[in-house]
């Protein structure tokens, strides 16, 4: 089996080749066990500039080689990914403060996105369309966008990196990549080794770690032609606002405050086991988490109840140590923004169930009860392990409660009525919604994606990756020679 060493990444950039950055270096720790996992290297706007002019010029001819040589490149990037796993889990543990089940299912997610972008390549790449002149073909072609701009986040960031390098790479277009530094090896270098291993061009991928400075260039560069952002909502708007303004092509996936509703006919062993795993998985720090447990009053305290004794039994500490069923936040910064949503919501008259504590980047798994719409719990992205819970009398109650943010990423509805449930998911404000399960859900060949300020309506995966990495071209051939 071969290895992956951080090493050759060490306080470097990828841009073709392995180099020094601009921008320094800055340490990566992890905020499982303080250690220091490595250095990333920090790429300025100059590295920003060069890479791009470095990968308009491999675009030209990466955009030309078969369908065949771009699905073999993306095929042998998955082989590559197999057979380093273990060294990915390794850096993913440490840089992320992952568990290692979750560090498994995200590297299996991303081996996906490979595989599914392979297949892009033999899809329908345009349509016929008919032309008033019948001696003449119309043709609507797709073609690669050029220079495509990634910006990665730190809390899944080898998926979330490769949901978009993948697809793009895979349709013909160059990439530039701006991991988190917190994750600058788990969230780029890894994909700069496996594409190179691969086979991959040089100058067709650059990977180039740093922070808002870093991102905004990659945004600004004359050279991108396209950006896809996954990112708080915060940072999204200003992304949008200056991609927009360069009138550039922009992708949106940001942040959520999910509501998982629970009817009163609902599975209540069922609907804890979803709104645990959806509040608790990874600490909370996913998109998708449940940020709303809607609960009907007539199974409330039940529920509550047992969501309790399902947080107590998490076991919380290093990712790294035997046992652990709970990590860190990614900062001890993270934990007291966390502390601060959950001292503000009891000082709006939520009451503490369990939890409401942490040491350090460690918070205790939380429950929250009484709730109400107007509370910080309510409508804050909280992005930690809290679980806040709202009582409801009516469906219609549980529609306004589920509707009043301005988030539209994902849903849950718990109810043994599917019917119903079908009727009152149509009405729910969000991208995503399951019956009978979790907020969280995401596989590489669905339309992963939401609205509001959950994102510009972008899709992520699938058929509909085409949408966002390609443009349409309109030819007009004429049948008779003239």
């Amino acid at each position: 089996m071969a290895r992956w060493d951080l090493d050759e990444a060490n306080g470097r950039i990828y841009s073709s080749g392995w180099r020094v950055g601009g921008g320094g270096t800055l340490p990566v720790v992890s905020p499982g066990d303080g250690g220091r996992v490595g250095l990333a290297g920090i790429a300025d706007e100059h590295d920003v500039e060069r890479a791009g002019a470095a990968a308009v010029a491999a675009q030209a001819e990466w955009s030309r080689a078969s369908y065949r040589t771009r699905a073999d490149v993306l095929m042998r990037a998955a082989d590559v990914m197999r057979d380093i796993r273990a060294d990915i889990e390794n850096v993913l543990v440490r840089e992320s403060g992952s568990l290692p089940a979750k560090a498994k299912h995200e590297i299996d997610k991303a081996i996906d996105e490979l595989v599914a972008a392979a297949g892009l390549v033999t899809m329908s790449q345009g349509d016929l369309l008919p032309v008033e002149d019948p001696t003449t073909l119309g043709l609507a072609r797709r073609i690669p966008v050029g220079v495509v701009g990634v910006i990665a986040p730190w809390n899944a960031p080898l998926m979330l990196a490769m949901r978009s390098v993948a697809p793009a790479i895979a349709l013909g277009n160059a990439v530039l990549v701006k991991p988190d530094v917190k994750t600058a090896f788990s969230g780029g270098a890894v994909i700069a080794h496996v594409f190179e291993r691969a086979g991959l061009p040089e100058g067709v991928l650059h990977v180039l770690p740093g922070g808002a400075d870093t991102g905004e260039a990659v945004v600004r560069s004359r050279h991108t032609n396209a950006i896809s952002f996954t990112g708080s909502s915060a940072a999204g708007r200003r992304v949008g606002e200056v991609a927009g303004g360069l009138l550039k092509r922009v992708v949106l996936e940001l942040g959520g405050n999910n509501a998982f509703i629970v009817m009163a006919d609902a599975d209540l062993g069922r609907a804890v086991v979803g709104g645990a795993g959806g509040s608790f998985r990874h600490q909370g720090q996913i998109c998708m988490a449940t940020g709303r447990h809607l609960v009907h009053e007539s199974v409330a305290d039940e529920y509550v109840e047992r969501l309790s004794a399902a947080a107590g039994k998490l076991r919380l500490g290093d990712p790294q140590a035997p046992g652990t069923t709970l990590g860190p936040l990614i900062t001890a910064t993270q934990a007291e923004r966390v502390h601060g949503i959950v001292e503000a919501a009891i000082a709006g008259g939520a009451r503490v169930v369990r939890g409401a504590a942490h040491e350090g980047a460690f918070y205790q798994p939380t429950v929250l009860d009484g709730v109400t719409a107007d509370n910080a719990a309510f409508h804050s992205e909280i992005f930690g392990p809290v679980a806040p819970v709202t009582r409801f009398s009516t469906e219609e109650e549980a529609l306004a409660l589920a509707n009043a943010t301005d988030y539209g990423l994902s849903a849950a509805i718990h109810s043994r009525d599917i019917a119903r449930s079908l009727g009152f998911a149509a009405r729910l404000r969000a991208g995503m919604i399951a019956l009978n399960g979790q907020t969280i859900y995401d596989a590489a060949h669905i339309p992963m994606g939401g609205l509001g300020a959950s994102g510009n309506g972008g899709r992520h995966g699938g058929q509909w990756n085409l949408d966002e990495f390609t443009y349409w071209q309109w030819v007009t051939i004429p049948t008779i020679p003239g």
